[in-house]
């Protein structure tokens, strides 16, 4: 994280143009010594090293600081448009698992059959098609087609579950194609490789029945990489949203960082991306996490090599 913090800051201020030629834009009644006021206000003119370190001292004391433009605290803004990224993330993890999880395995069990070919197929065919393109495909589609859009204003689903729902189901959905790809090649794989293992052999020569063995033996075993896999993409939708967002209209974090990019927001990119940063790094702590449950012997292995030291 201190490794993405400079980064971040420096990119930031590797963009072309400052806040105060955004502001100012093409106004050529604005003096050279009214620019150098307004840098001197927002903290632009020192050293970008002391500009850092004020940065980060700031943030350690909880103090995300305010937005340069709308003068409103950084915080208040992502308590706002978080709930929308966490909703369009989750709504499009869950259609993905649902979907691609369950083919992924059938394609396994039933290897080199008409399924599995039409799985694989599909599979690629998801991987070919760019979430921003898919989206403005269903936008163009339910325009033309049927005479309807999604709603241009967001709406809670506190307020509206079922009109909130529908807002959110085409943009979950552009965001889940390329994740069901994944997953279910993923699944395919690891379970293929799961069935090759001597104790299914043996499990099998046994007597037991071939859905136990596949589904109560082989899937838990199974799902150890392709929860690695939907970890990372949980992090990743966070942040991976912002085209999405922008399309639909939907208030979220990416919308609000592309945003802060478009006006050269310094505080608002670097405290969001920042804060995607920290997102990705706690969904793989919390993956980790959920291998010692998956694999008990992950977890004694790691206490044995603790003990060792």
């Amino acid at each position: 994280l201190i490794g993405m913090s400079i980064i971040i800051f420096t990119m930031v201020r590797l963009m072309p143009g400052d806040i105060v030629d955004a502001l100012v834009g093409m106004d050529n009644q604005v003096t050279p010594e009214a620019k150098a006021e307004l840098r001197r206000a927002f903290g632009l003119d020192d050293p970008i090293p002391v500009q850092y370190a004020k940065w980060v001292y700031q943030i350690s004391q909880g103090d995300l600081g305010t937005s340069y433009r709308t003068r409103q605290p950084i915080t208040e803004q992502l308590v706002r448009a978080l709930p929308v990224t966490i909703e369009l993330a989750l709504m499009a993890l869950f259609m993905s698992v649902v979907i691609a999880v369950p083919l992924g395995v059938i394609s396994a069990i039933r290897r080199n059959s008409a399924v599995d070919f039409v799985v694989r197929f599909a599979a690629l065919i998801g991987l070919a098609f760019p979430n921003f393109f898919l989206a403005t495909l269903f936008l163009l589609g339910t325009s033309l087609l049927f005479h309807w859009i999604p709603s241009v204003f967001y709406v809670s689903i506190f307020d509206n579950p079922t009109k909130n729902l529908v807002q959110f189901f085409f943009p979950a959905l552009s965001l889940a194609v390329a994740l069901m790809a994944v997953e279910m090649r993923m699944a395919r794989t690891s379970m293929l490789e799961v069935l090759r293992q001597d104790y299914v052999r043996t499990a099998l020569a046994k007597g037991l029945e071939s859905t136990v063995v596949n589904y109560k033996h082989a899937l838990r075993n199974a799902f150890i990489p392709l929860i690695t896999v939907i970890g990372i993409q949980m992090g990743g939708l966070l942040g991976g949203s912002v085209i999405i967002e922008q399309i639909f209209g939907l208030p979220g974090v990416g919308w609000y960082l592309l945003q802060g990019i478009q006006g050269r927001d310094y505080p608002v990119v670097q405290v969001t991306a920042l804060f995607l940063a920290i997102v990705f790094a706690v969904m793989n702590l919390i993956v980790d996490i959920l291998y010692g449950f998956l694999d008990p012997r992950i977890g004694h292995e790691t206490a044995s090599e603790s003990s060792a030291d």
